[in-house]
């Protein structure tokens, strides 16, 4: 069993940090890569194709962050017994989570079937939501390997066992894409499948890397000796209450961010489908680079559960800004990244050269700018309610997320929108505002708890 070491400094600390975070983050970007790929193709299919696809990919995206979000109360609840030496509550906890992603699918599942009439009454175009349809039908089967993949994934990354995952994620990325060519454009003797081709290797791909890490898990000398997979039919309603408790709370938090995102793309949609295609393009490039932060936020999770079975509230706070700090870094980069190179990016999804994408090109670029520079602050809010996980801090953070995100961001990005005519860069620039807050209030809650010393057990 891997011992987490009694000493920390600011050295040790970004060592680990970026030990965890590296692998993570890759995985991260490769899952994320998913999505890329989907919409970098869905473009090859057609500008409404791309639209269309997008919208339904956005809002399933939006619905497995939310369902991840409650499987993610495993990462602390597991970090903390790590961190305790407590073995048998490590296996407990796991077999709690198999149940928490069976009980958690079946409903949004079904919710997803009825995607379709409700994105009519909110008055979006009915030959983008038919298309739309087409994606959603069949990625609705990928969403229990998605989720059960989470769980396990979490709790491989709380034990420190972190590299594996990358190479599982890549392997199942490199499927995705070769599916999606395969599928979707008729290659290899297969018929063309457009739209429901791509969703289809991406439904693949998703039963790929979990089928391939729990291989991983049964197969590892050392993560044997946690014994994950016995008493799997053992249903503990005491850990998998204590797991909703802090998991709820995540879910819902995620599920005003991603649904800022969302709602943001529905209003989008309203502004015209060349301001929807432009911003998909934008939107998918950030959210493959915020993968990074995201990574490192789990990274944080994990240190900060470990050293909270510790109660060592030293390292878990130099931990928690040493993370912080990374993630605004990072961000910084990518920054000035996008802002040289952002037509060049563009390119990957239309041609630029001709002239009938020029609106969307002219519409992309505003909105690159003012989506390159909130991501610094993204980097720092993320990777702060990361460590505000692994205190199981999550109520008080589900609502100070509402009122950022929610209250800020989409009022914000709707006056500037639709009321002083900025369009589709007014809604950016509300997302932006949505984050600054809540990067703002979660530090603020972060330094709150650490005033007074604390370290919830």
């Amino acid at each position: 069993m891997v011992q987490l070491s009694s000493k920390s400094n600011t050295q040790t600390e970004i060592k680990e940090i970026l030990r965890l975070s590296i692998p993570l983050a890759s995985a991260q970007i490769a899952q994320a890569s998913t999505g890329f790929v989907d919409t970098v193709m869905m473009g090859w299919l057609g500008q409404e194709t791309l639209a269309a696809g997008g919208l339904a990919a956005t809002i399933f995206t939006t619905l497995l962050i939310t369902a991840t979000g409650v499987i993610f109360a495993v990462s602390p609840a597991i970090a903390e017994a790590f961190g305790r030496g407590n073995q048998k509550k490590i296996s407990q906890i796991t077999v709690q989570g198999f149940w928490l992603c069976g009980a958690i699918a079946i409903p949004v599942m079904l919710l997803i079937t009825q995607i379709s009439p409700l994105m009519r009454q909110f008055g979006q175009n009915p030959q983008i939501v038919n298309i739309a349809k087409i994606y959603l039908d069949v990625m609705l089967w990928g969403l229990f390997p998605a989720l059960t993949f989470a769980m396990l994934k979490s709790v491989v990354s709380s034990l420190s066992q972190v590299r594996p995952i990358t190479i599982i994620v890549v392997m199942g990325t490199l499927f995705n894409a070769a599916g999606n060519y395969i599928l979707g454009f008729g290659k290899l003797g297969f018929p063309v499948m457009g739209l429901s081709g791509l969703a289809l290797a991406s439904v693949f791909s998703q039963w790929l890397m979990l089928i391939l890490l729990i291989i991983y898990i049964l197969k590892q000398t050392e993560l044997k000796n946690y014994r994950l997979f016995q008493n799997l039919y053992r249903f503990e309603p005491k850990i998998l209450q204590e797991m909703l408790w802090i998991g709820i709370p995540i879910g819902i938090s995620l599920a005003f961010e991603a649904g800022l995102f969302s709602v943001t793309t529905y209003l989008m949609g309203l502004l015209g489908t060349d301001i929807l295609a432009a911003h998909l393009i934008v939107f998918q490039s950030i959210a493959v680079i915020f993968m990074v932060p995201l990574g490192m936020s789990f990274a944080t999770t994990i240190r900060v559960g470990q050293w909270s079975g510790q109660n060592d509230a030293i390292a878990l706070r130099r931990s928690a800004y040493i993370s912080m700090t990374l993630g605004a870094g990072f961000m910084i980069i990518m920054t000035i990244f996008l802002l040289i190179f952002s037509r060049q990016v563009i390119s990957l999804y239309l041609d630029i050269r001709n002239p009938e994408n020029a609106r969307v090109i002219s519409l992309a670029i505003p909105m690159f700018v003012v989506a390159s520079i909130s991501q610094i602050l993204d980097g720092v809010q993320t990777t702060a309610a990361g460590a505000l996980r692994g205190l199981k801090d999550t109520r008080i953070p589900m609502l100070l997320s509402f009122v950022a995100f929610w209250g800020f961001g989409l009022g914000s990005g709707y006056l500037l929108g639709f009321k002083f005519g900025l369009d589709g860069v007014g809604l950016w620039i509300g997302q932006a505002i949505g984050v600054a807050t809540s990067a703002g209030v979660f530090i603020w809650r972060f330094r709150q708890l650490m005033a007074t010393n604390f370290v919830r057990k």
